[in-house]
C-alpha cells in the first residue's frame, strides 16, 4: 500500500499547497481536502513545512533527504487529478 499525505484546509482562506522539487502549486478553498500520492512503489516518507497560507511538500524515496521524488499525484477528495495551478487566485503572483 502507498504512502498518502491527505492535506487539508480548515482555515477560513485560501491555503496553497506547494510541491517541490519542481514548485508546483495546488490551492486549497476553504473545507477542500487533497491528496499527495507517489506514484512510485519505494517506501516514501514526506517533509512538511508550513507557513501562514503556505504548506511546502517534499516526497523522498525510503525517507533518504538526497533522493527525492519527482512523480506523484496531487487529487481532490472525490479522486480527480488536479492539474498544477488547480484554484491559483488571479492575485497569487503564480504563473
Amino acid at each position: 500500500m502507498k504512502n498518502k499525505l491527505p492535506v487539508e484546509n480548515v482555515g477560513d482562506t485560501d491555503v496553497c499547497l506547494f510541491i517541490e522539487p519542481y514548485g508546483e502549486d495546488y490551492w486549497l478553498k476553504p473545507g477542500d481536502v487533497f491528496e499527495v500520492t507517489p506514484l512510485s512503489d519505494a517506501y516514501v516518507q514526506f517533509s512538511v513545512a508550513v507557513a501562514n497560507d503556505l504548506f511546502t511538500v517534499w516526497l523522498y524515496e525510503d525517507g533518504d533527504p538526497y533522493n527525492a521524488l519527482l512523480d506523484y499525484e496531487v487529487a481532490a477528495a472525490n479522486g480527480d487529478k488536479l492539474e498544477c495551478g488547480h484554484q491559483r487566485p488571479a492575485d497569487s503572483g503564480g504563473g
